[in-house]
């Protein structure tokens, strides 16, 4: 499979606007030869609003209008498309991936962790468990942006059988470690192709950073962009590379099996609930 990162500005509160420059995209993306194109965190909506009273009009149902949309074009073109929202459900607003094909939903992501900025100060945290979804014989798995700051997601995704984890993000200042450091960690630690794909741009005086990484499952970055500009990243993922767990660097001397190493009877500390207070909450 060949997957394409869109690196890219959005509007906030344009949803509309929004839509039809992911679906310019799209089209590039597959005249690119992707089969999943990944758009940012909130790529429908923006994220900097200042309160859940003037963001709850932008939510909507999963599925929802844009699914609908989305779908049309993914019939039209073939392939899939990971993309950001926020996603209503009866009184509560989520910060939200959607992954559509030809024949629709294929599933929904709702973000886990929440950091106390932008929309995340109002959202619900993600009350579902962690989910691989198949799409042409790759096994996807789906984190939002503060996700990836744990290593917890992205070894769930791993153990239901992930062979490519995506994370859309709006990274603002403060988030060069991540970009430049987590996302070849936790591809790494995991034997896993990770794909990054931040926004670029300005909204309501934030700038976000860019720097989008694709990293293979040896933690090697095989795309990335630059902090301003807005690109396609493209990168093929090999499955037989992310399922092969066992390295062997020099045959009866130097292997290791990340997944078959672990030790989770001393893990208990890690899954023990807490009572710290989050930011903000």
């Amino acid at each position: 499979m060949r997957i394409a990162g869109v690196q890219m500005d959005f509007r906030l509160g344009e949803p509309a606007t929004n839509l039809d420059r992911m679906m310019e995209r799209v089209r590039e993306a597959r005249r690119g030869g992707a089969t999943l194109t990944i758009f940012p965190e909130c790529a429908l909506t923006g994220y900097c609003f200042g309160s859940i009273e003037e963001a709850r009009p932008f939510a909507e149902p999963i599925p929802g209008d844009s699914v609908l949309r989305m779908t049309e074009v993914c019939q039209e073109l073939g392939g899939h498309v990971v993309y950001g929202l926020l996603e209503a459900d009866g009184e509560r607003v989520y910060n939200a991936l959607a992954l559509v094909g030809p024949n629709g939903l294929v599933g929904s992501y709702r973000k886990t962790h929440l950091p106390f900025l932008g929309v995340d100060m109002f959202t619900d945290y993600g009350d579902r468990p962690f989910q691989v979804h198949d799409v042409d014989g790759v096994q996807v798995g789906m984190c939002i942006c503060y996700d990836g700051g744990f290593p917890e997601p992205a070894r769930c995704l791993t153990l239901l059988g992930a062979d490519l984890i995506v994370l859309p993000t709006n990274w603002p200042p403060g988030a060069e470690s991540a970009a430049e450091y987590a996302i070849n960690t936790r591809a790494m630690e995991n034997t896993v192709y990770y794909a990054a794909v931040n926004r670029v741009g300005t909204e309501r005086s934030v700038p976000f950073i860019g720097r989008s990484r694709i990293c293979d499952p040896l933690g090697k970055t095989i795309a990335v962009a630059d902090p301003t500009e807005e690109v396609i990243l493209y990168a093929d993922i090999d499955v037989a590379r992310s399922r092969n767990k066992h390295l062997i660097r020099k045959a009866g001397v130097n292997e290791v099996n990340r997944i078959a190493d672990r030790r989770p009877e001393l893990y208990g500390e890690i899954v023990k609930p807490h009572f710290l207070k989050r930011p903000g909450r």
